[in-house]
């Protein structure tokens, strides 16, 4: 294959905006479409290689999978090896648990699939996981098992068949990804199947450029370069990613292979030294980022400066430059380190049973929990401690039936006194909740619904939860409520998020990560409004009093006002407090109070005997001091940056079991 220097610029034109992405400059917006860039010159380069060997009648498999070996894990293991130790030292253990479950998935070329399976590349958690760059290594690696057994058994129906069955099965993947981001996200960025046009796009240009050659078109590769640059800068996170936005830089990429020869001015502009000087070591330049990036956020309370993210960019180009040359270098030469198939295949596979057994060893301690101190372990508890009954009486889906199997424990005679709805935070109190209850002889029954209002008649409308029946579970809850018996309804939501949408931000550099949420009174779709609409939200506001008030007619409701939020992840936050010898334990509650002053307006104007009044504040907040407490010397009251803990549940339990006892003798 003859050697294209701009190819190797064009890589620099990847790996560069990727890491100012990574990194936090947000004029780089789009800087997360370079991996597809790596992605169409990954399908051209091995495209032509396969091309060339089955025409020449000199294809092999294994001589095929000792290159990509070669290429791919010396480097990449280095990366793996040099992190273990800082991953050992500064990770808290549920860091560490996910960290080793990496390891094996990196090991086992499914990264892509573990990180769609725990979260969304997009997540602020994302940003401390020091191996999720690594997604895009792995579909390249399904893409390399794959394509080369195709391409040698369908290469029997003629090359021409085989190229058009590979512009069919890109059209496919392409209609796929256009579902998929509409309909299972996570999946359709991180799996292969919705990613593979575009890999298939370089397979394409492999074939015209094997028949036709490169072109000498000064147009064509200055709008396919444009198309690239115009990506990185205007698209950003909520650009839909992959879908038809994609064919943009997708197809640049691909003007520039078919059309920018070396008589052109694109070429010679990727030609330059620097720029092949950083597609050169741009493989081990995008390894090395990722990691120094989340170990310096793992590292701070706050995020990291502009200016020590330059510093680690910096730092990511001398790493890359030793492990280019010392790494890379002698593993890919046959008159290196590894001589012949045999030691590579050895090696390779020495090293992937190494990563894994020491991911299982992270992944079955737990972290390597036993290793930390007591108060770390204490804390550990508290970011584990669900729910017991979370994975049976939670509902994240709607198959929506009652009594729901494993979650009538707290029923007597399938009789219940008083039933619980809500969401999330009314998961993360039910137990202990019941619990109590129980002690004190009264019966209950509990189902909740991820991210439902405890009020029938709201639908979620933000697009990412279209199918969620939130008016439905609520219907259902009431009917069950008449059938067993129960007179009282224990509601708790997070209202001021439904209504408002936006995450929570503490006014103290601690923002909760995620998406906007909002619910309406109408179904997504028909919603003729923003979701951010203040015709919307006064809407919403107007229907919270109404539902409570209807409510009132048939029950009697102990209401839950809005637990404080805190913005932090609370068990990690605590930990860092602990290393850098911080003692911020605390929240504002005036932050809290303008959070839910609607929502304290709406609850406090309901005048009914049959309301009842839980104020977590009065739990977790000093008004004197102004100040939501975290946690105390016995423990952490959160399990993540707005649930509570089961000791935080075990604190509000009391005041919950005092109404709800008033609830009860009310006639």
């Amino acid at each position: 294959m003859k050697y294209r220097s701009e190819i190797d610029g064009l890589r620099s034109i990847a790996v560069i905006p990727v890491i100012l992405f990574h990194a936090g400059f947000e004029f780089f917006s789009g800087g997360f479409i370079g991996v597809d860039v790596f992605f169409v010159i990954s399908g051209y380069l091995i495209t032509t290689i396969l091309i060339e060997d089955i025409e020449n009648k000199r294809f092999s498999v294994l001589n095929f999978y000792e290159r990509r070996a070669r290429r791919i894990l010396p480097a990449l293991f280095f990366v793996m090896l040099c992190s273990i130790p800082f991953a050992l030292l500064w990770m808290t253990p549920w860091e560490l648990k996910d960290f080793s479950q990496s390891l094996v998935a990196v090991s086992l070329f499914a990264s892509n699939i573990l990180f769609w399976r725990k979260s969304g590349y997009f997540a602020e958690a994302s940003e401390e996981n020091t191996m999720i760059h690594t997604w895009s290594l792995a579909v390249e690696e399904q893409y390399y098992i794959l394509f080369p057994l195709f391409l040698f058994l369908a290469w029997r129906y003629g090359k021409n068949r085989v190229f058009w069955i590979i512009v069919v099965l890109a059209a496919v993947s392409l209609a796929l990804s256009e579902w998929g981001w509409r309909n299972k996200d996570s999946a359709n960025f991180f799996l292969l199947p919705t990613r593979a046009w575009e890999l298939f796009t370089g397979s394409i240009t492999a074939f015209i450029i094997q028949k036709n050659g490169v072109k000498n078109n000064n147009i064509l590769s200055f709008i396919g370069f444009s198309a690239i640059i115009f990506s990185i800068f205007v698209y950003d996170k909520n650009t839909p990613f992959p879908s038809v936005y994609a064919l943009v830089p997708v197809i640049g990429v691909a003007l520039i292979i078919l059309f920018a020869n070396r008589q052109t001015y694109i070429a010679k502009l990727l030609s330059t030294k620097l720029l092949v000087g950083v597609g050169l070591i741009s493989y081990s330049l995008y390894l090395w980022h990722q990691p120094l990036f989340a170990f310096a956020r793992i590292r701070s309370i706050d995020a990291p400066s502009q200016a020590l993210m330059v510093l680690l960019i910096v730092a990511s180009i001398i790493l890359a430059i030793f492990s280019w040359k010392y790494i890379e270098q002698p593993f890919r030469r046959k008159s290196g380190l590894l001589k012949n198939r045999k030691q590579v295949f050895t090696t390779s596979i020495i090293g992937i049973l190494i990563f894994i057994i020491l991911g299982l060893a992270g992944h079955i301690s737990k972290g390597f929990i036993q290793f930390y101190p007591k108060k770390i372990q204490l804390i550990d508890s508290a970011k584990r401690s669900v729910n017991p009954y979370r994975e049976k009486c939670h509902l994240s889906e709607n198959k929506i039936k009652h009594p729901r199997e494993g979650c009538v424990d707290f029923l007597i005679d399938g009789k219940a006194q008083v039933v619980m709805l809500g969401d999330s935070h009314s998961d993360a109190i039910s137990y202990n909740v019941q619990e109590l209850l129980k002690k004190n002889n009264i019966s209950s029954y509990a189902i909740s619904y991820s991210g439902c209002i405890g009020f029938p008649g709201l639908y979620r409308v933000d697009n990412r939860n279209i199918n969620y029946k939130c008016h439905e579970y609520n219907l259902s809850m009431l009917e069950y409520a008449r059938n067993i018996g129960a007179k009282t309804l224990i509601i708790t939501s997070r209202f001021p998020f439904y209504l408002n949408g936006n995450r929570y931000d503490n006014e103290l550099g601690g923002l909760e990560e995620g998406g906007a949420v909002y619910v309406d009174l109408i179904k997504y779709k028909e919603t003729p409004l923003p979701f951010d609409s203040d015709i919307r939200r006064k809407r919403v506001k107007d229907f919270y009093q109404k539902a409570l008030k209807k409510l009132l007619q048939e029950f009697n409701v102990v209401l839950v006002y809005p637990i404080p939020e805190a913005g932090w992840d609370v068990p990690e936050y605590v930990i860092k407090q602990m290393r850098i010898g911080g003692n911020n334990n605390h929240t504002l509650l005036s932050s809290y109070n303008n959070r839910n002053n609607d929502v304290f307006e709406v609850f406090n104007n309901v005048d009914s005997n049959k309301l009842f009044r839980v104020l977590p504040a009065k739990t977790f907040c000093n008004k004197l001091e102004n100040k939501c407490y975290l946690s105390d010397d016995k423990g952490v009251y959160y399990r993540d940056d707005d649930h509570l803990s089961a000791y935080g549940a075990k604190l509000l339990a009391p005041s919950i079991l005092k109404e709800v006892s008033k609830s009860i003798v009310k006639k």
